[in-house]
């Protein structure tokens, strides 16, 4: 089905594509000679990842500065796709910012970060889809999601709450496709530590050598959605897909068993947890 999808002369368009996997995504597809419409609040960057694309082989590229939050700027990005495309082939829900806190603490940041990486998702599913729908064509919604919104560690609750989210909109979104008969699919994006402007507090950092490069990360979803993968649950160096399981099992065996929140992290548990991965 990939190849009816993300093949020459079709349209994709990708939010938060300035940096990071976005921006990766970009110059893998336009390496496929799609033509791409980029969204991102960074016009320069935005800019600069279009002229990317083009020589990188994008038949067309054209950057739509968009603030994702706002309802009225992703309906302008769709009219602006569709107008000049006729039709949207591939939808990347992306962008997302990473500054929240705690429970108790930075109310403010917390209503910006649920309006890029919840709303923002939101936002494209309820303005883009119907008309993708609606034409009738084999198509892909991708939204990005994180390994922080299923296994929820502490230090970033605003973050992981947004993130839970995008996971249970993605899953409803894919059961609505399915029961319409749709030739849309759905599919979460699950990157593991990836390198990128959100993950790398200083710009002029290295790799760490456990991460990914934000490109490893595109290539795996490339490779998922050709096996038809809903759930894209992508390894990197330091953490192997079998260890990401025990985690995610142990996260909900906390309901199942009765055990406190967050039981990984709770002295009590902590040997328990290191014979779990250990069987």
């Amino acid at each position: 089905m990939s190849d009816d999808i993300i093949t020459t002369g079709n349209v994709a368009v990708i939010t938060g594509a300035a940096r990071g996997i976005g921006r990766a995504a970009a110059l893998r597809l336009a390496g496929r000679g799609m033509r791409l419409v980029l969204a991102d609040v960074l016009a320069d960057e935005l800019d600069g990842t279009a002229a990317a694309a083009k020589a990188a082989g994008a038949r067309e590229a054209i950057a739509v500065p968009t603030d994702v939050g706002d309802k009225a700027a992703v309906e302008a990005l769709a009219d602006a796709a569709f107008g000049r495309f006729g039709g949207v082939d591939m939808l990347m829900n992306n962008a997302a910012i990473g500054t929240g806190g705690g429970t108790f603490e930075n109310y403010g940041d917390w209503r910006k970060l649920f309006d890029v990486n919840f709303w923002g998702v939101v936002n494209g599913v309820q303005t883009f889809v119907p008309r993708m729908v609606e034409a009738g064509r084999p198509g892909y919604v991708i939204n990005t999601g994180s390994k922080q919104g299923i296994t929820t560690p502490p230090g970033n609750a605003a973050y992981n709450a947004s993130k839970a989210a995008v996971k249970v909109v993605t899953e409803q979104l894919a059961y609505e496709l399915r029961n319409r008969g749709s030739r849309l699919s759905a599919h979460l994006l699950i990157p593991g530590w990836t390198f990128t402007g959100l993950t790398a507090a200083d710009p002029k950092a290295e790799k760490p050598s456990g991460a990914w490069h934000a490109d490893e990360v595109v290539d795996f979803m490339l490779s998922a959605l050709e096996k038809g993968d809903f759930y894209i649950l992508c390894p990197d160096n330091e953490t192997p897909r079998s260890l990401d399981e025990k985690r995610m099992a142990w996260a909900m065996g906390d309901i199942i068993h009765d055990r406190p929140a967050l039981s990984r992290w709770h002295p009590d548990f902590k040997d328990a947890f290191d014979r779990f991965v250990g069987e």
